[in-house]
């Protein structure tokens, strides 16, 4: 866990990322169903276990996207190898995105739809570009603290 190593960041300055992947609900206490998009909510299963974290990343921004914007991560090497497996065994399926940035919740829900390689996930949130900057800020203090810590 990443706190362990990072009490000197302040709290409000630090955000937690973890992305879980969508499975078919087996009726055990792995996995259950999450809402996610707050306008229109939909119901995704995922397991309760994420398989990235924030300690993966190696660097977070938003990014202007054409009449909006998005949340892009960078993951470290781990990370990187991680996503591509993940991506390539389960594509077709939803990853689920949480973040804990001040308020905590379900950011997106998006399909990989092609494995991702390079180790870039890049998504539209839901939430405000002001929320979305909080998460980013506090994601590269969490990997910066992580890096030093961790060389």
């Amino acid at each position: 866990m990443w706190s362990a190593g990072c009490q000197s960041i302040k709290k409000k300055e630090a955000s937690t990322f973890r992305v879980h992947l969508e499975v078919v609900h087996d009726g055990t206490e792995k996995n259950a169903p999450i809402p996610v998009y707050r306008q229109n909510p939909i119901y995704v299963n995922v397991e309760n276990a994420p398989f990235l974290t924030e300690v993966h990343i190696s660097k977070a921004s938003v990014v202007d996207a054409i009449g909006s914007f998005q949340i892009m991560i960078q993951f470290d090497r781990r990370g990187t190898w991680l996503l591509e497996q993940y991506s390539t065994a389960h594509r077709g399926r939803r990853i689920a995105i949480f973040s804990h940035f001040g308020p905590a919740r379900w950011l997106a829900a998006p399909v990989m739809n092609k494995p991702i390689t390079d180790g870039l996930l890049v998504f539209t949130p839901d939430a405000t570009r002001e929320e979305s900057e909080r998460v980013v800020v506090g994601l590269n203090n969490v990997a910066k603290e992580f890096q030093k810590n961790n060389p």
